[in-house]
């Protein structure tokens, strides 16, 4: 005589695998049914981008040692040091096009941009930000050398970052993390400059 417990127990497996059994055969049809069903044609919305806007862009031609103000639509992020950051980008990224007046390399050129309050002000200068750019040396060790295409590129960063951002009153830079002499051998990178319209004259460094 088999014990009331284990007969208990034998049909409660047999009742679990009934069970199991169903549910398999529910979800192989499912997916069945899935496998058999058209593909909908209908196109996946793209995610939602930042809209674009105007920005003005300092452009340096080598011809006539110019800077020359442009007004281009794309889009930015809002945060402040992503947005000057993206926007520099932007900028250099333009010199790398078949048509640039003034010719770099193109790639990556700049790691992060740093607003910061300006501990040394000009004496009667309104309060403003020190914009801290730092650049990747791969910029610099594939960047022309010479006086003229070096101090353009410099001011065409200054000019765009000032037209931008006109909070910002002084601007240095750094290379991956540190100073750095020189952008490639001529144009100086140790002073700070002052964030100003570059397109009237060359604007020479400050004092450290």
């Amino acid at each position: 005589m088999i014990p009331r417990y284990q007969r208990i127990l034998f049909w409660s497996l047999v009742a679990g695998i009934l069970l199991m059994a169903a549910f398999l055969l529910h979800g192989c049809e499912q997916a069945h049914k899935r496998l058999a069903t058209p593909n909908d044609p209908t196109p996946i919305a793209a995610p939602t981008s930042s809209s674009t806007e105007d920005v003005t862009l300092y452009l340096a031609n080598d011809a006539d040692a110019s800077i020359t103000p442009a007004t281009e639509s794309f889009a930015l992020p809002q945060e402040p040091s992503a947005r000057a950051r993206a926007l520099i980008e932007h900028l250099l990224s333009t010199y790398s096009l078949p048509a640039s007046a003034h010719p770099l390399q193109g790639g990556a050129a700049v790691d992060d941009v740093f607003l910061l309050t300006d501990p040394q002000p000009a004496i009667g200068a309104r309060p403003g930000q020190l914009a801290v750019i730092n650049l990747r040396g791969s910029f610099l060790d594939n960047h022309p050398s010479g006086i003229q295409v070096e101090t353009l590129t410099v001011q065409s960063i200054i000019g765009t970052l000032h037209a931008a951002f006109p909070q910002v009153t002084a601007i240095r830079f750094l290379v991956d993390g540190q100073p750095h002499d020189t952008l490639a051998g001529h144009a100086d990178l140790l002073h700070t400059y002052p964030a100003t319209d570059t397109t009237a004259k060359p604007i020479p460094p400050s004092g450290n």
